[in-house]
């Protein structure tokens, strides 16, 4: 009995060990494939992945339209204050809020853009010389063109930056339709979307205050 008993803890004892070896192989080859996993991992989400996806993917169009369209914003805005000291009817009034409300956050948004991309933000210029050296943009009213609204008042003011408000908002339009045509950067062509439609029902807003439609 006693050898039987030794026979018997010896073939158990073997059995263990081959299923522990076993275990540890399996074990072993678990880790491997997650050494893998966690190394596909860690190149899926690499510093250049990382950058690239945080500055999205744009193009020469979308750099130009923010650069460009910053500029035109800044002298909406710059017409919109204005309105805002010399206007003498209310709705003209509330309409140049409106154009402020809305195109001050769109020029910061394209400002953090093009610092996002590594690109320089348009700086700020005066008057005389910032309209002029623009004007090349639709739109734009030049130097001259924003003396004449600042030294116009009452009802003269009310039409004259009805008119050239209208004429700024076509502008601002055509070159949106240039970045929804030519952009890649969603975000940009999304906020060209937004001008297109809020511009373009500004613009009738604008026209039938003039009494043209």
């Amino acid at each position: 009995m006693t050898a039987h008993r030794a026979l018997v803890r010896r073939t158990a004892l073997s059995v263990t060990a081959g299923v522990a070896a076993l275990v540890l192989a399996a074990c072993g080859s678990d880790s491997g494939s997650g050494g893998h996993d966690m190394g596909s991992m860690e190149s899926d989400s690499s510093p250049t992945a990382t950058a690239s996806a945080k500055a999205g993917d744009h193009n020469d169009a979308d750099v130009d339209f923010s650069k460009e369209m910053i500029q035109h914003h800044r002298q909406a805005v710059d017409m919109a204050e204005l309105a805002a000291d010399r206007a003498s009817s209310q709705e003209v009034k509330d309409l140049a809020t409106k154009v402020k409300g809305a195109q001050d956050p769109e020029i910061k948004t394209m400002s953090g853009w093009l610092t996002s991309w590594g690109e320089d933000v348009p700086e700020e210029m005066p008057a005389d010389m910032g309209h002029d050296m623009s004007s090349a943009m639709p739109g734009m009213m030049s130097g001259t063109d924003m003396d004449k609204l600042e030294k116009a008042s009452g009802a003269e003011f009310d039409t004259m930056f009805l008119t050239m408000m209208v004429e700024h908002h076509e502008g601002a339009v055509e070159m949106a339709e240039t970045e929804q045509a030519d952009g890649t950067y969603g975000p940009a062509t999304k906020l060209a979307d937004d001008v297109v439609t809020a511009q373009t029902a500004e613009i009738k807003q604008m026209n039938k205050m003039l009494g043209k439609s």
